[in-house]
């Protein structure tokens, strides 16, 4: 589903480049759930980054559902974010003055689907998340999890090819965090492929590999034996 092979990424910091990416090279299976982690400055936001066609690398070569990433204008690269990925931000990124239903149909808006069509697939994600009945409330009138939720429907809605989770759960407490993961973990069991960016370990121990990176470098890309998020819950 995704192979990226020997990218590189610097930033120019004045006179000076920084080189942030050096050298990556890891593939993602259809199906997999994998965690990458790492410390602030191992580059993970800026690899994150370039998997969701928000940034482009300096060299190297970056494949997507056998699609090559590589040169694209911004209106194809809004196109293919939309077809292929869905995104779950730590702050949730909804509109705060629509309502939930609203924002999890907000990509299919962009994707040109008729509103009658746009609603009923909203609500069916908004049930798959377990706020079918808060589909009229503003996101001012939802807890941290319950945004998430949202969130994760509206990634959802799309049926992208991937989910990037970018700290899903960093602005949740723990036991919030786990009813998140369980769905996460849920959503991930019916084949959907998914990339959690954590820099929490038991977090990241809820998904089924786990790369980490080090100062531009991948130093360790393990299968690990999967945390129940579930069984978490009720310890």
């Amino acid at each position: 589903m995704i192979e990226i092979k020997d990218l590189h990424k610097s930033y120019q910091m004045g006179a000076n480049s920084l080189h942030v990416l050096k050298g990556i090279n890891f593939t993602v299976a259809e199906g997999e759930m994998v965690s990458i982690m790492g410390s602030s400055g191992s580059g993970k936001s800026t690899l994150l980054n370039i998997l969701g066609m928000l940034d482009e690398a300096d060299s190297g070569s970056y494949t997507l559902d056998n699609k090559p990433i590589k040169n694209l204008n911004e209106k194809i690269a809004a196109k293919y974010r939309n077809q292929f990925l869905g995104f779950i931000f730590q702050s949730f990124n909804l509109i705060n003055y629509k309502s939930a239903l609203d924002n999890v149909a907000m990509p299919l808006y962009y994707q040109g689907v008729k509103r009658s069509l746009r609603i009923e697939k909203a609500m069916h994600y908004l049930d798959k998340v377990g706020l079918a009945d808060w589909a009229s409330h503003l996101p001012s009138e939802l807890s941290g999890g319950q945004k998430q939720r949202v969130a994760i429907a509206r990634a959802l809605a799309s049926d992208p090819k991937v989910l990037l989770a970018d700290e899903p759960t960093g602005a949740l407490d723990t036991k919030t965090s786990y009813g998140v993961m369980e769905l996460i973990q849920g959503i991930n069991d019916e084949g959907k492929t998914i990339i959690v960016v954590t820099h929490e370990d038991d977090i990241a121990h809820m998904t089924k590999r786990i790369v980490n990176l080090k100062d531009g470098i991948i130093i360790d890309d393990s299968k690990v034996s999967q945390v129940s998020a579930k069984a978490k819950l009720h310890v």
